[in-house]
């Protein structure tokens, strides 16, 4: 019910608006030029759209947020006392039921004879506690929005500097919006060093950074923790810069040349076609990357090192033959090769942008000095723009350093220090997947040790995306 007020709260906000300004309009008629408004009528009324709706939000927004506790609360002190005498557990399956019930839905079990006599009357009381707070919600947004509008339209007057104080609103919205942002991420960083924090103090870090065996779930006792090493994470960091290494030798030099071509040598009508076409790829969900690289990739490489392996076989390099032969689909060379496609468009188009952007007085000075196309774009284009260039590199890595679906299904899950690119591997974001799916306690190093792997990977990716701004930085400041 409290979602129906809203085109109700619309229809109150437009006939504030109109009526602020008519009555700016009105109280302003007659005045002599030398006392003329300070605001137009339509800032006047804009002033009282905010003054109407602004209080009404903040009821809904409150009574959204506190209603969940408050229904359960009341739903609880009003239970029999034969609902109150059971576990934790079960009283919330019990209410659980009760509000599906009330909601005109089947129960999700079945009750015995005292409790299930009990649903039917309980799922009323429950409706009609809904209905309360939804009632009192619209109610309280009402008088917010009636006592928001009794204020603003005894302040309208024709000296009224409506301009500045909408202004002000609008300012401060602003900095709410920023603030809610530097918030989440303050936010996540403290989530993150927190829980950390509780993991190395089970861990040590030295044990964590540079222990080779990597099986948390073995840690399941307080006297296996520090001492089984099951949380050394280096074949996970090697895992991912290994992938990563293979992504960005697929899309470096392909999106890079690609930049190039489309800007210095493509006419206009190949550019505005096949431009467009490479973007999509940049659209195309990262689950669909992970079904190509598992269903069509990763067979045909295992078949095509299966069939050189097969030719080794018998003689002088029958070993290396024979492990060719045991070649699964599931790879580093698989994920980092899909990864690296995934990554073409992203390169490809921040290098294209950055070669753009070099002056085409340096072309047209190349050019007078009798050089090539190609001379041209190898000894001044591309020094002039390797900088942002640079840049757009390790935004990439950051990018390949972070994706989760494509090495869950591609390169398997296997923890394994190599850096074999045909061997089985995994990364640090799919462990952090692992770990923390399905229900868990977190109070075991096994669960904060995904907190673990998620503040080094942040500090990570932080740092390369720094290093990257300052690099772009550099550009710009040169060629601005």
């Amino acid at each position: 019910m409290t979602w129906l007020f809203l085109p109700i709260l619309i229809v109150v906000a437009v006939a504030a608006y109109l009526g602020g300004r008519r009555l700016a309009v009105r109280r302003a008629a007659g005045l002599p030029a030398r006392e003329r408004a300070h605001s137009r009528p339509g800032q006047h009324g804009a002033y009282a759209l905010i003054w109407t709706v602004v209080p009404a939000l903040v009821v809904i927004l409150a009574a959204t947020v506190f209603s969940a506790p408050v229904e359960r609360q009341m739903m609880i002190s009003g239970a029999p006392t034969e609902v109150q005498q059971l576990d934790a557990f079960r009283r919330d399956a019990f209410l659980a039921d009760a509000h599906a019930v009330g909601a005109g839905r089947q129960a999700a079990q079945i009750w015995p004879a005292p409790f299930a006599e009990m649903l039917p009357r309980e799922g009323q009381r429950v409706h009609r506690i809904q209905q309360m707070l939804s009632l009192g919600a619209i109610i309280g947004a009402a008088l917010a929005a009636l006592l928001g509008g009794l204020f603003v339209f005894s302040q309208i007057r024709p000296g009224m500097r409506a301009r500045n104080r909408v202004e002000g609103w609008i300012v401060g919205l602003l900095f709410a919006c920023s603030a809610v942002a530097v918030l989440t991420t303050v936010g996540i960083i403290a989530s993150l060093v927190y829980d950390s924090f509780r993991f190395f103090s089970s861990v040590p870090i030295a044990e964590f950074l540079f222990g080779t065996q990597w099986s948390p779930q073995t840690a399941i006792r307080a006297d296996q923790v520090g001492s089984s090493g099951a949380f050394g994470a280096l074949p996970l960091f090697a895992g991912t810069f290994l992938i990563m290494f293979i992504a960005m030798l697929v899309a470096g030099p392909v999106g890079l040349f690609s930049a190039i071509y489309l800007s210095e040598y493509a006419g206009p009508t190949f550019r505005a076609v096949i431009k467009p076409v490479l973007e999509i790829l940049a659209g195309v969900p990262t689950v669909v990357y992970g079904f190509f690289a598992a269903l069509t990739v990763g067979p045909a490489f295992r078949v095509f090192f299966n069939t050189i392996g097969s030719w080794l076989v018998g003689g002088p390099l029958d070993g290396l033959g024979q492990y060719l032969m045991l070649v699964q689909n599931q790879m580093a060379l698989v994920a980092g090769a899909v990864m690296g496609i995934m990554l073409i468009p992203f390169v490809s188009s921040l290098s294209d942008d950055i070669i753009n952007a070099v002056p085409q007085s340096l072309r047209d000075g190349s050019y007078a000095m009798g050089a090539t196309k190609s001379e041209t774009v190898k000894r001044v284009l591309l020094p002039a723009a390797l900088p942002g260039v640079a840049g757009a590199m390790l935004l990439a890595m950051s990018r390949a350093i972070g994706e989760t679906m494509i090495v869950t299904m591609a390169a398997g899950l296997a923890a394994r220090l190599t850096l074999n690119p045909l061997d089985t591997v995994t990364t640090v974001t799919v462990q952090i997947v692992t770990l923390l799916t399905g229900d868990q306690e977190f109070n075991s190093p096994k669960t904060l040790s995904a907190f673990g792997l998620g503040l080094t990977l942040f500090l990570v990716t932080l740092a390369l995306n720094v290093i990257a701004q300052r690099i772009v930085q550099t550009y710009r400041q040169q060629y601005d």
